[in-house]
């Protein structure tokens, strides 16, 4: 019996798939292969979970892939050309967490001390004296109910902030009391310090953020998104910067990416830019090879496998 083809879109470093010598053949493909090389394989890593390439060269005929995997939370550079496939889309749910959560932990706490200003100042040589925010006490809204933004949520209650949650749909009795519905939003967001977008990216949450969104939130607010660039309207976020309508913001996710040079945003007052890296921590990669060998084992062996998406809502359902 003929070994299965596992065919990865590749990135450097590569994977690390020794676990399945002997077990699978293992191909290898850039983007400009990728359409040609497709119809040769029984299982697609998206590895190079950056790249759109897979939604131009998905085949429309013929034989695909039965199982795609992309080692990333978000799989919006997939849909909606698969969502029709008879095609299993797992994600790398549970990988990314904890990171980044303590990822926006660090910038809540950065922004509430100033550590900004202060490094400013030390570079000038300036002794000023300032006083700056208590993080506990403060409130924040996480917009996502998801691993990732449970997982904030839960790391900003450890600091003393009160979290609200909202998600897609109200859940009643949750481990943040409840979560609000989308619709919930606007009224949540007057009373915010702190406002993080850890939202997958569907057609309801595609420029969320907008000129509207921004005007309804606290003056002196901060605005954090480590979900994807197209949640937010960057244009009217400046604005909204410039204007001193808000404090400070951050945006690891850009709907360019790398952000160029010439980019307006690099100049932008108050706004913290880091190069989608928030879930990037030592050793991140070898986890995301883990986990796809890990399941791996689990499709080989005819067992459900783990991280299934749904392609109609986009995303991971909660169990």
């Amino acid at each position: 019996m003929s070994q299965p083809r596992v065919l990865v879109l590749d990135d450097e470093p590569l994977p690390d798939l020794r676990r399945l010598t002997g077990r699978a053949e293992v191909l290898h493909t850039d983007e400009a292969g990728l359409a040609a090389r497709l119809p040769e394989a029984d299982v697609l890593l998206v590895w190079n979970f950056l790249s759109d390439a897979v939604r131009a060269a998905w085949p429309g005929e013929g034989h695909r892939p039965r199982w795609v995997h992309t080692a990333s939370a978000g799989v919006d550079r997939l849909l909606p050309e698969l969502a029709d496939s008879d095609a299993v889309i797992t994600n790398a749910r549970g990988v990314f967490d904890q990171p980044i959560a303590e990822y926006v932990a660090g910038l809540v706490v950065a922004m509430a001390k100033d550590f900004a200003g202060t490094w400013e100042l030390q570079r000038s040589r300036e002794w000023r004296h300032r006083e700056t925010m208590r993080v506990g006490g403060t409130q924040a809204v996480v917009v996502g109910s998801g691993p990732i933004g449970r997982a904030i949520g839960r790391t900003l209650k450890a600091l003393g902030v009160m979290v609200e949650v909202i998600g897609r749909r109200e859940k009643p009795d949750d481990e943040f009391g409840r979560v609000h519905a989308a619709e919930a939003l606007g009224e949540l967001l007057p009373s915010a310090d702190w406002v993080v977008c850890a939202a997958p990216l569907t057609p309801a949450t595609d420029g969320l953020f907008d000129a509207r969104a921004f005007a309804r939130m606290r003056p002196g607010a901060c605005f954090v998104n480590i979900g994807r660039g197209a949640h937010v309207v960057t244009a009217d976020l400046a604005d909204a910067l410039r204007a001193g309508r808000l404090r400070a913001a951050a945006l690891d996710v850009f709907e360019e990416e790398p952000l160029p040079p010439g980019s307006e945003l690099w100049e932008v007052p108050g706004l913290w830019i880091s190069p989608h890296m928030s879930g990037d921590t030592l050793g991140w990669r070898k986890d995301l090879s883990e986990q796809f060998c890990d399941n791996f084992d689990r499709w080989a062996a005819g067992r459900p496998l783990l991280n299934v998406v749904d392609k109609q809502l986009g995303y991971v359902p909660a169990h």
